[in-house]
């Protein structure tokens, strides 16, 4: 038993040392065959190389790996790409990528957008939502549950019965509320917005169309006709104002004509019938 396990020992101890001399065998001859270029690299590179791209990158850029194919190259970028985050480093800044299920993330453990089926909370990214907290399709999110809220009632309204408000003893009131506040997709609805109940008042005969219009035009005929009177008694004021003038005027003349006439008998010059 102790043999066998020695021999495990030494067969593992070998194995581990082969993988390390396989890998840096390779990378001895990478860096032969991709020698480091510090000149003519294009994109933000510091340095590149032919085959692998960007080996690093100038100050404020973020360095990123991209896959083409089986082969991945390295880019610098002004700001991470989707569904990576940055780091900066004294020596490098890096982009990094985010969790499986996030779309951006702000660190590893921050998420602030999620993928596909998905809702953010608090950072992560869930595919059900906590208790108290429902999934808003919308947003991708977990939200807060929000329940419907209604006004206070109005007063209640006249008593009426088919629209009227006399002639009938019992009739209904009315009164309404308004909803301030619509609620979520779980939250609890919203209750009637409106009520009414029976009602009864004391009996009023109501006030017939026709009565009331025949009084409304005995009311405007008689405005006429006391219009038509006092017009007809200023009209003959005036006639009579009129008639008093012409009749002073008339006076007049005919006086001024008698104290004309004994003043033309006067300046007659007598006759001489001796010649």
């Amino acid at each position: 038993m102790q043999l066998r396990l020695i021999s495990w020992f030494f067969i593992t101890l070998n194995f581990m040392e082969y993988i390390g001399s396989q890998h840096a065998s390779r990378v001895r001859r990478q860096g032969r065959m991709h020698p480091n270029v510090s000149q003519g690299c294009q994109g933000g590179c510091a340095t590149c190389s032919d085959y692998n791209g960007c080996l690093s990158c100038k100050p404020r850029l973020f360095f990123v790996l991209e896959r083409i194919g089986m082969k991945q190259i390295g880019v610098c970028l002004s700001s991470c790409p989707s569904g990576y985050y940055g780091t900066r480093y004294p020596d490098i800044n890096k982009c990094a990528k985010c969790k499986a299920d996030c779309d951006t993330c702000f660190t590893r453990n921050f998420c602030t957008k999620c993928k596909s089926g998905f809702y953010l909370y608090s950072g992560k990214c869930l595919e059900k939502c906590p208790d108290g907290l429902e999934a808003n399709n919308h947003t991708m999110e977990c939200t807060s549950i929000v329940h419907c809220e209604a006004s206070e009632w109005s007063p209640w309204s006249p008593c009426t019965k088919k629209g009227k408000t006399c002639g009938f003893k019992r009739g209904n009131e009315v009164r309404v509320r308004e909803i301030v506040q619509h609620p979520s997709a779980r939250g609890n609805p919203c209750p009637a917005t409106s009520e009414s109940r029976k009602c009864i008042v004391q009996r009023k005969r109501c006030q017939k169309e026709g009565k009331g219009k025949k009084n409304r035009e005995e009311k405007r005929k008689k405005s006429n006709k006391d219009e038509s009177k006092e017009t007809r008694q200023e009209n003959k004021g005036r006639a009579a104002r009129r008639q008093n003038r012409e009749q002073r005027e008339n006076s007049n003349k005919t006086q001024l004509k008698k104290r004309k006439a004994p003043n033309k008998e006067q300046n007659l010059a007598p006759i001489d019938t001796a010649h």
